[in-house]
C-alpha cells in the first residue's frame, strides 16, 4: 500500500495534536485518527474481483409438488407484503416474492409457468394515490414479466382463498372487491388485461364451478352462481337460502372436491355444496365431532382449517377446545375424515400451533402446518402423521399456504 506524504501545513497540525493528547490521553486517539482521516486520501490497489459478481439461480419448471408457498400478510408493516418459497423435501428455502399492501396470496398458472399476484401499492409507501395490479412472475427465476393494472377496489381483509381464483380453464382471474360495495374484478389472463367488474351486491368472494363459472356467497345463505362467456361477459343467478347463517354459521373457508365445496360452520358441521355453472343444491350435513366431543368444547379454528386429499377422499381440520367465539383460534390437533363416509379416520398431533394447514397434490402428499403468530413451518407425512421436519422464520405474520 502506498500512502500519500502529508504536506507541512498539514504536518504541523499532525504534531501539535500529539503533544496535546500528552495532557489529554483519553480524547488523544480519537482526536488524531480524525485528523488523519481529514488530511489526506490513502490510496490502496485492490485485487481483481474475478469470479465474484452476481449470479441467477433458476427454479424447475413446472415445480415440484412438495413445494409451498407462505404467504405473510406482515401485519407489523402491512405495506410490505411477502410470499416464501419452501422446498417440503427438504426444508429449503427457495425465494421470496414482494408483494405489496394488505396482501392475501399468490396463485399458480395451470401451465405451472407464471405466479399471479393481486398487489396493491401507494405512491408515497404508505398514502397517496393507488395502484392495483395483477402482477405476473416468472416461475422459473422470480423475476417480474409483467402488471396488469385493475380498479384500485380490491378488498383488505383477512386473507382466504376466495379473495382471488382463476377459473378452471385459467383463462380468467378473479378479485374480489370491497369498498363497501362488493363486486368481482374479471382479468383475462390471455389477452393479460382487465375486462371488466361484475357487482355481487351482497354477496361475497369467489369460487370457481367449472371452466367459465364461479359462485359467491350471500349473507342470507343463497350463492349468486356467474357464467362468463369468451369475453369476460357474466350472466347472473341467484339461488334461494341455502346455507346456514343462524346462530351456527357457515365459515368463509371452504375446501373444493370435484364439484363438491365442503363448508365448515362454528360448531362444526360440515356443509357440501355442489355446485355447477346454473345451480347449487347441498349434501348431507355431518358433525367433525360427536355430542360428548361437542360437549367438551372440540370444535374447528384458524385462518385455513381445512384442507383436502381429493385423490384418496379425504378431509383435514385444525380442531380446538374452545367455545362458540373461538373459531378463529389455532389449534394443535388435526382431525382426518374420509369424505365418503364422513368417518374420523385419524388423529394428529402437531408439535406447534396451527392457524392453517395445506396438503401436497401428489401420491404421497405432505401436510404442512403454520402459525399466524409464529414463524415455524412444520411438514408432516399426511398418511401417518409423522414430523419430518421443520423450517424455522418462515416470514412474519404467515397466513395462507399454497400448493402447486
Amino acid at each position: 500500500m502506498r500512502i500519500n506524504p502529508l504536506p507541512p501545513s498539514q504536518v504541523n497540525m499532525h504534531h501539535a495534536l500529539r503533544a496535546r493528547c500528552r495532557m489529554l490521553p483519553m480524547l488523544c486517539a480519537a482526536v488524531v485518527t480524525l485528523a488523519t482521516a481529514l488530511c489526506g486520501p490513502a490510496h490502496a490497489v485492490l485485487p481483481a474481483d474475478v469470479g465474484h459478481g452476481p449470479t441467477m439461480a433458476t427454479l424447475p419448471v413446472p415445480a415440484s409438488k412438495h413445494w409451498v408457498w407462505v404467504n405473510d400478510f406482515v401485519f407489523p408493516h402491512m405495506a410490505d407484503g411477502m410470499a416464501h418459497l419452501i422446498d417440503g423435501d427438504t426444508g429449503r428455502y427457495l425465494g421470496t416474492l414482494s408483494t405489496g399492501y394488505s396482501f392475501a396470496h399468490i396463485l399458480l398458472s395451470r401451465d405451472g409457468k407464471i405466479i399471479y399476484s393481486p398487489e396493491t401499492y401507494f405512491s408515497r409507501g404508505t398514502r397517496g394515490k393507488r395502484t392495483d395490479v395483477v402482477t405476473l412472475y416468472d416461475a422459473g427465476t422470480l423475476a417480474v414479466r409483467g402488471e396488469i393494472v385493475v380498479p384500485p377496489k380490491r378488498a383488505s381483509n383477512m386473507p382466504v382463498i376466495g379473495d382471488a381464483v382463476l377459473t378452471d380453464d385459467g383463462r380468467f382471474l378473479l378479485i374480489y372487491n370491497f369498498t363497501p360495495a362488493q363486486s368481482i374484478t374479471v382479468v383475462d389472463t390471455k389477452a393479460r388485461k382487465f375486462v371488466r367488474e361484475i357487482e355481487t351486491p351482497g354477496c361475497a368472494l369467489a369460487f370457481p364451478t367449472g371452466p367459465r363459472s364461479f359462485f359467491s356467497v350471500c349473507g342470507d345463505g343463497s350463492v349468486l352462481l356467474v357464467n362468463l362467456d369468451d369475453r369476460g361477459g357474466a350472466h347472473k343467478k341467484r339461488t334461494q337460502p341455502l346455507l346456514p347463517m343462524g346462530s351456527d354459521p357457515v365459515t368463509e373457508k371452504p375446501v373444493r372436491v370435484g364439484d363438491t365445496w365442503y363448508f365448515v360452520t362454528f360448531d362444526g358441521r360440515i356443509v357440501p355444496l355442489e355446485a355447477g355453472p346454473d345451480k347449487a343444491t347441498l349434501g348431507p350435513v355431518w358433525w367433525l365431532a360427536s355430542p360428548a366431543e361437542r360437549r367438551a368444547g372440540w370444535r374447528p379454528g384458524g385462518l385455513q382449517q381445512l384442507a383436502v386429499d381429493a385423490a384418496r377422499s379425504r378431509l383435514y381440520a385444525i380442531m380446538h377446545r374452545g367455545g362458540l367465539a373461538t373459531h378463529k383460534d389455532p389449534g394443535k390437533d388435526v382431525w382426518v375424515y374420509d369424505l365418503s363416509s364422513g368417518r374420523r379416520i385419524r388423529q394428529i398431533a402437531l408439535k406447534n400451533l396451527a392457524s392453517s394447514i395445506q396438503l401436497s397434490t401428489d401420491s404421497r402428499p405432505l401436510l404442512y402446518s403454520i402459525f399466524l403468530d409464529s414463524s415455524e413451518l412444520d411438514i408432516y407425512d399426511a398418511a401417518s402423521g409423522k414430523l419430518l421436519r421443520s423450517v424455522a422464520q418462515v416470514g412474519t405474520t404467515p397466513t395462507l399456504l399454497v400448493t402447486p
